[in-house]
């Protein structure tokens, strides 16, 4: 169940960005029905002093922790991804994914759980961490479906993704006007719903993920406090 539960918490041609990057730190509560506990997660983004950009995510509870780290640059107005690491402990056996992009060779390269990872890089190929940032962008510059090839451990896998419309959302920091979005899957495949909320007045930053699994258990991550771009995040006030 914590397992499931740090998954959904990691929920993203070349992705053009319609304004350029700007820097957030987001926290969040994490909560999941089925148990009386509560865990808790952060999100970053901040521009290294090489020209490159870190994304970095964390997530802890009772008895785990995840981290979630990509490198990357902005050239011509699109995100390419430069490495990638995936880190989790807690949950009986650890696992640990790395990646990097050899734009010179064309080649992913890496390890995923002592598993040599060797893939071929095209254009536009993100990683688990960058796609969330594409689509962040993506809905940014109000497209309403957007499709990434996203490199998924030691596999290729497409993300399909759709706006269903716009919400207010409650969080700690106020009441905040969000678009609404889901993650397509085909349901003869997967039964597992994820739902994304992003702050329309925020750069669209990430407030709310809500994940059922295919065993009907529920998790949810919500926005405690931020900032974008060194701006305070607040919502209207009841």
């Amino acid at each position: 169940m914590a397992r499931a539960l740090l998954l959904a918490l990691s929920m993203i041609c070349l992705p053009a960005l319609a304004t350029e990057l700007k820097p957030f730190s987001a926290s969040y509560t994490a909560d999941w029905k089925q148990l009386p506990m509560s865990g808790s997660a952060e999100r970053h983004l901040e521009a290294l002093d090489d020209g490159q950009w870190q994304l970095r995510f964390q997530a802890s509870m009772l008895v785990a922790s995840l981290t979630e780290q990509s490198t990357l640059r902005l050239e011509n107005s699109a995100l390419v991804p430069q490495s990638y690491l995936y880190e989790r402990s807690g949950l009986g056996k650890g696992k640990k994914i790395e990646h990097r992009f050899d734009w010179a060779s064309k080649q992913v390269l890496g390890q995923d759980r002592g598993s040599e990872v060797k893939l071929p890089l095209n254009r536009g190929l993100l990683d688990k961490s960058t796609y969330q940032l594409a689509l962040q962008y993506d809905v940014a510059a109000g497209k309403q479906s957007m499709s990434y090839q996203v490199v998924d451990g030691d596999e290729i896998e497409t993300y399909d993704f759709r706006v269903l419309g716009e919400e207010v959302v409650r969080t700690q920091a106020g009441m905040v006007d969000a678009v609404k979005v889901e993650r397509v899957r085909d349901p003869t495949q997967s039964a597992r719903k994820t739902t994304l909320w992003f702050a329309k007045d925020w750069a669209y930053l990430l407030v709310r993920l809500h994940q059922v699994e295919k065993d009907g258990k529920e998790y949810q991550i919500m926005l405690k406090a931020g900032t974008v771009d060194g701006k305070t995040v607040e919502g209207r006030r009841d």
